[in-house]
């Protein structure tokens, strides 16, 4: 074992878990699952399954290093070094997650269960990990380039995302804001702005325009159904269903962000104006009057081991 090679392994909880928190005990648990209906069979393999290819991992990788093993809660508060590898034991959710907390690091994916989860972020299977792990370390396997999104406030909070930030209100009200995109700008009332990346083009961007081609019966965008790529140089932003009033506009309601052309938007929500990164609602930044936020993209790219 290289004692100089430090890979952070990591995981999430199983659905039985999470359950098992909030109910105590397994056999609360157990009660909850079979009065609503559910599997309880399915849930317990589901976990033994899981801890089983954990394990099985975590020895693999400390005879090749030191390893840290992490659980997904703990990532925001968690300091990565620029020469960890990390490894995710899926699914493609925590994939992502992982990705924005680091700083360029190869990211090898595992999809602990093929038969349960699609993985597009999923490449290897558990045996794969031993032959990967050491082509990583000698730097001898090829990644894929994420483009990451990058929000910054004039307060000073930051934020990044791998597949979309959501900018508008907390909970079902209407956001009201000032957006400036180039040389034009507009104030809006709306349901708030989707900035999606390459990767996340496929997935709540493609709502949005399937929601605007059925509305109108036709639809220019080039990305309809295949997205852009995960690694170009420009991001997406949509504005969620602009309301037009005396004071609010809907001209300005998709563009492209790249290097040239950035994204800014001035809140005017007295309160419960946030920003979020790929769905996870409760780690949010705040976005209230007098707060600006400038979205460009990332300084670093995601690197997912191929």
């Amino acid at each position: 074992m290289d004692q100089s090679t430090r890979i952070i392994l990591i995981h999430r909880k199983t659905r039985l878990a999470e359950l098992v928190e909030r109910f105590n005990t397994v056999q609360q648990a157990r009660f909850y699952l079979e009065q609503s209906g559910a599997d309880f069979a399915d849930y317990q393999q589901e976990d033994k399954d899981y801890r089983h290819i954990l394990e099985q991992a975590r020895r693999t990788l400390e005879a090749r290093g030191r390893v840290q093993v992490l659980e997904r809660a703990m990532l925001p508060s968690y300091r990565f070094n620029t020469d960890d590898t990390v490894v995710v034991i899926g699914q493609d959710g925590l994939v992502a997650n992982t990705l924005k907390y680091l700083n360029g690091n190869p990211v090898i994916a595992i999809n602990p269960d093929s038969q349960r989860w699609d993985g597009v972020l999923l490449p290897f299977v558990p045996a794969d990990l031993p032959l990967v792990i050491d082509e990583v370390l000698r730097r001898k396997r090829s990644h894929k380039e994420i483009t990451l999104a990058r929000a910054s406030t004039n307060d000073g909070q930051t934020m990044l995302a791998v597949n979309d930030l959501f900018i508008g209100p907390k909970s079902h009200t209407s956001a009201r804001y000032a957006l400036h995109w180039g040389e034009r700008s507009e104030v809006q009332s709306s349901s708030g702005i989707i900035v999606s990346t390459g990767l996340g083009s496929t997935g709540w961007y493609q709502s949005l325009l399937a929601m605007a081609q059925g509305i109108t019966g036709t639809m220019t965008d080039p990305h309809v159904g295949s997205g852009f790529a995960w690694d170009a140089k420009m991001l997406m932003f949509t504005v969620r269903e602009p309301f037009p009033s005396k004071q609010t506009g809907t001209t300005l309601t998709r563009g492209e962000v790249n290097e040239l052309s950035p994204l800014r938007v001035e809140s005017f929500m007295p309160e419960n104006g946030v920003i979020f990164s790929d769905g996870i609602e409760s780690d949010f930044l705040t976005f209230n009057a007098g707060c600006t936020v400038e979205i460009r993209l990332g300084d670093v790219a995601g690197r997912l081991v191929a």
